[in-house]
């Protein structure tokens, strides 16, 4: 009769069980890969609504407000191509994301961060969109930077 049980499933034995260390390592990586997932859907959304607000900025110039002097002033039809153009981008690397396309990640973080930029200087237009808009883009630079891919699957 041996005095050493076994453990219980689920819990860790006192020898420091490299299988649960294994398992908690799962858990921190299925939740920054939840993120990604996350973020991914996150810029499809994101892309489609900056190609929707471009669209109401090149059609009608009455759609934002008129703002005085400002540093980093374009016209509006200028802005509305600048969020089309990076919309689409942002819109195709979401989706990249989602079917998990190797060059997705760090395209989208280049264009979470270009987006990041644009909303800011589309600040004085719409400023309460612009500060949710680039939230979400923090986050989603976040998501893509903190992931962390396993050494063992990408090597064969």
């Amino acid at each position: 009769m041996s005095q050493h049980a076994e453990p219980s499933p689920g819990r860790p034995s006192h020898g420091g069980d490299a299988s649960w260390a294994q398992r908690s390592g799962d858990r921190t990586s299925g939740w920054v890969t939840g993120g990604v997932v996350f973020a991914g859907v996150l810029l499809l959304l994101n892309g489609a609504l900056a190609v929707l607000q471009g669209i109401a900025a090149i059609a009608e110039d009455d759609v934002y407000a008129r703002i005085g002097t400002y540093v980093y002033e374009f016209s509006l039809t200028s802005w509305g191509i600048v969020h089309v153009i990076l919309g689409a981008l942002v819109f195709v690397t979401g989706f990249g994301l989602l079917k998990d396309m190797a060059w997705a990640r760090v395209a989208g973080i280049v264009v979470a961060s270009l987006s990041l930029i644009a909303q800011f200087l589309f600040l004085p237009y719409a400023p309460v969109w612009s500060v949710i808009m680039m939230a979400i883009d923090v986050f989603v630079i976040w998501a893509l930077a903190s992931r962390q891919d396993d050494p063992s699957r990408g090597r064969a």
